[in-house]
Formats: structure tokens, C-alpha cells, sequence
């Protein structure tokens, strides 16, 4: 079952919870905190396009990114109104190819976590730290290994009128892996059809990623706390990250 294909036409509702312009704002404060300026940005793993049509409106020329069509048929429509209209691309990162180079990259809600092949993750940043153009900035966040390792045995819920989603959490030490299997029911009319996904995240810790950058020639790189210009505090949830690629003004 493949993530985000059945989920792709509920997702925007499911997840109405989600600060996206609380997202774009910690973004756009780490690159004024770097005196930069972008003009250009790809937003991988870009799912329905909320972040990439957040920062179309701000006036940056917006590469979207993701694996899944569905996904990005949900992004395409989003942004169908907009005059700076994102260009939307289905890749994988670890397959990551742009046209031309970028001035800034960013990835947001875990979407890193995805790539359950560390080996993969170190080629996905590889690929990211080639796309960006010299000064480049690369900004992205995980979810710690603390959360998903919490997330073993939990059963969540999400719903409205229209979809009912339940969620099942369970994490293999041996692995790494943080499984959650999703049993979707949307209605369509009178109806109600159930589907369901399973999605898995590997639990990348903050000296693994930094490794990762590093090889990849990242530097001037720094850990947050969530959405904060402070560390990471014990217990962390969620942490972003900051890389740069060489030439820094």
C-alpha cells in the first residue's frame, strides 16, 4: 500500500492543524539571519503544495518536488490560481534533478524521515547540496528518534465530516523504523469506501544528519529547536536544520 495515494485527496483536511505559514516564517527567518535573498527555491517532498504556494506569494520562483502523483495532482490544483504558478516535478530526493541550480531548499514536516535507507538519505542530501548554487541554503526538519520511538503502541484518529482515518504506531528497534499502518475512510455520497497506507519513517539522529551534510560539503550547519533560534532542549519532538554550500558572503 503506498503512502500518500489514497490519503492524497483528504490529506489537506486531515492535517488542517498544520502551521504552514508558521513553517514559511521560521524559513524565512534563518535565511535573513543569513543574509540571504533567494530568488529560487525547491520545496522537496512538497506533498499537496502548501509550502510551495506559501512561498510562490512571497515572490520566490518555486520548484515543487515529491514521489507522488497524487500528491501533486492536490498541489497543481492549489496553485492553479496563483500568477507565479510553481513548477511541479515527481521525483524521488534520492533521485533529485533540477533544470537549473537554486538559491535556497528547504523540506519540511519530516518528509527526510521517508527515506528509510540511511544510505539513500546521505545521496537525497548529496543531491540537494549539487542543486543549490554557490551560498545556497538548505533548511529542513525530522522528527527525533525520542518521538518516534514514543510513537510505539499509540493509536491516533483524525476526522471530519467526510474522512475518518485511524492509525496504528509501531516502532522495531532493530530496524529503526517508526511503522504506522492507516486504515482511510472517506464518503463519497451515501457511501463510505475504506482504503489504507502504510508509512514508515527511519529515526535519523541530529549526529547522523550532521554527518550526512558534512560528506555531502555542507557547512555553517546548526540544529534548532522547533521553529526556534535556540537548541534543541531534552525531550525534543521535532528539530530543523541549516546547511550552507560554500561561498558565503
Amino acid at each position: 500500500m503506498d503512502a500518500y495515494k489514497a490519503l492524497a485527496a483528504s490529506y489537506d483536511r486531515l492535517t488542517e492543524d498544520v502551521d504552514y505559514a508558521a513553517v514559511v516564517d521560521f524559513y524565512r527567518l534563518l535565511w535573513q539571519r543569513e543574509n540571504l535573498s533567494p530568488r529560487t527555491v525547491v520545496d522537496l517532498a512538497c506533498g499537496t503544495g502548501s509550502v510551495s504556494v506559501l512561498l510562490a506569494e512571497l515572490g520566490l520562483q518555486v520548484t515543487g518536488v515529491d514521489m507522488s502523483p497524487e500528491m501533486l495532482c492536490q498541489a497543481d490544483q492549489k496553485a492553479a490560481g496563483l500568477s507565479n504558478r510553481p513548477l511541479f516535478i515527481c521525483q524521488e530526493l534520492q533521485q533529485l534533478h533540477l533544470p537549473k541550480g537554486v538559491d535556497l531548499a528547504v523540506c519540511a514536516l519530516d518528509s527526510l524521515d521517508y527515506i528509510t535507507n540511511p544510505d539513500d538519505c546521505r545521496e537525497a542530501i548529496r543531491r540537494v547540496y549539487k542543486a543549490l548554487n554557490p551560498g545556497g541554503c538548505f533548511i529542513f526538519d525530522v522528527n527525533t528518534p525520542e518521538k518516534l520511538r514514543a510513537m510505539d503502541g499509540q493509536i491516533f484518529l483524525d476526522e471530519d465530516d467526510d474522512v475518518y482515518c485511524v492509525w496504528r504506531g509501531e516502532f522495531d528497534e532493530k530496524t529503526n523504523i517508526c511503522t504506522y499502518g492507516m486504515d482511510i475512510f472517506q464518503r463519497e455520497g451515501k457511501f463510505w469506501y475504506r482504503s489504507g497506507e502504510v508509512h514508515e519513517e527511519y529515526a535519523y539522529s541530529r549526529q547522523q544528519l550532521t554527518e550526512y551534510l558534512k560528506a555531502a560539503g555542507f557547512t555553517h550547519i546548526e540544529v534548532f529547536a522547533d521553529r526556534q533560534l535556540c537548541d534543541p532542549r531534552p525531550g525534543e519532538q521535532r528539530i530543523y536544520f541549516k546547511a550552507r554550500k560554500g561561498k558565503i558572503k
